[in-house]
């Protein structure tokens, strides 16, 4: 991601933006003082659609299936403070002295708030046109995908099928030994991989945690991730 793409865009009106970074504990503090929830409510939401439709255009060859947790993993509370660190949100939130003591600027769950009310003011600010905001969030779309793609070779594919599973199922797979053959020297594993009491993958290996492997590989295929 270029240097340009980390800054905040240039607000025609400077109070939707001080809105966009004032916390809750902060206009608690100072009656009159919009806080930033119901923009961070309008940010999540436009999030939502541009990050579907970025996704929906990039990857014309996955299915729903595929696109749905790349989606999640595009706009979930971990991504979105990164997004908010890139743009050292963290230093221009207005915090109640409570908040700030106790580290709200570095709070995952405070930074990825405060980058969704700065998008949903950005909205605004542009008068509901969608296409300044889209160029505004697409380059951090971009910097995920690139770097997801550029570490495919490399993917922990039990990591990317447990993160699945617990967005999607709410539980962790199981890994389930079928079957082991061969001599002492050469043995095979023959592992699958269950989530919801549903096969969805098999592997086989000469070490048990490489059929594991291949097991979450053959079911990251089957679910369009891979």
């Amino acid at each position: 991601m270029n240097q340009r793409s980390l800054q905040l865009p240039k607000f025609k009106n400077s109070a939707l933006l001080q809105q966009a970074l004032t916390h809750r504990s902060h206009a608690n503090e100072n009656p009159g003082l919009e806080d930033n929830e119901r923009l961070e409510f309008l940010g999540d939401a436009v999030l939502n659609f541009l990050s579907g439709e970025f996704l929906f255009q990039r990857y014309c060859e996955k299915p729903e299936g595929a696109l749905t947790p790349m989606r999640s993993l595009l706009v979930d509370e971990v991504q979105l403070a990164k997004f908010a660190r890139e743009l050292n949100l963290g230093g221009r939130i207005r915090l109640g002295k409570g908040a700030d003591r106790d580290g709200g600027r570095t709070n995952p769950n405070l930074l990825s708030s405060t980058f969704e009310a700065v998008v949903g003011a950005y909205l605004l600010d542009c008068d509901s046109d969608i296409e300044p905001v889209r160029k505004f969030v697409q380059p951090f779309f971009e910097s995920v995908c690139d770097r997801l793609e550029t570490n495919a070779s490399t993917v922990n594919f039990k990591s990317r099928l447990q993160e699945w599973a617990q967005v999607y199922k709410g539980e962790n797979p199981q890994y389930i030994t079928i079957s082991v053959s061969g001599p002492d020297h050469a043995k095979e594993f023959e592992v699958e991989v269950h989530i919801s009491s549903k096969v969805y993958g098999q592997g086989i290996g000469h070490k048990k945690q490489e059929a594991e492997k291949n097991a979450a590989k053959e079911a990251l295929k089957k679910l369009g991730i891979l």
